[in-house]
């Protein structure tokens, strides 16, 4: 009988796996910059962007509460996968350590639009940078979110290692 271990199996609950990706474009304005930001969104995605308005006012830049300035799309299942390759070969495989949180999710920037690959300059569009925040999940993070909320236990929150080992192991990219 011969009985190999090369490799400890991991447990079903403690698989980790991408939520949810929101793209978001932050104008600043409303009016025809933020048509043109809705636009090439929906081109980046194939999913229709909603608007974000503003916080509060800001007379400097004469921006009122609730005055739409920002677009956003969330992504999920395989449209967040593929959206998330596309991200990393624009920016080179690497990610900053600083990017990641202590709960396991990723914020980052693209300066524009088009170093995305299979993105060409459209001029009726014009370039846009935009934010890109990952949300990391197990199984059973849902009971967070139910009538009754119930907290996650602290050993089954992703850490930022985990988070960075996922990132390394399923998208090829090197931390620094």
């Amino acid at each position: 009988m011969n009985l190999s271990y090369s490799e400890p199996v991991m447990h079903p609950m403690k698989k980790i796996a991408i939520s949810k990706v929101v793209v978001n474009i932050g104008v600043g304005k409303s009016g025809e910059p933020l048509e043109r930001a809705k636009q090439g969104l929906e081109e980046l995605t194939g999913q229709q962007p909603a608007t974000r308005g503003a916080k509060r006012s800001v007379r400097d830049f004469g921006i009122h509460k609730g005055e739409p300035i920002a677009t956003i799309v969330t992504l999920r299942h395989d449209a967040s996968i593929s959206f998330l390759r596309r991200v990393m070969v624009a920016k080179g495989n690497n990610l900053m350590a600083s990017s990641f949180d202590d709960f396991g999710n990723l914020s980052l920037g693209i300066h524009e639009h088009i170093d995305l690959p299979d993105t060409k300059y459209n001029p009726d569009i014009g370039i846009f940078g935009m934010n890109i925040s990952v949300a990391l999940t197990r199984p059973g993070y849902s009971i967070a979110k139910k009538r009754n909320p119930k907290t996650i236990g602290r050993h089954h929150r992703v850490t930022k290692n985990e988070a960075i080992q996922f990132f390394k192991e399923q998208f090829g990219v090197n931390v620094v």
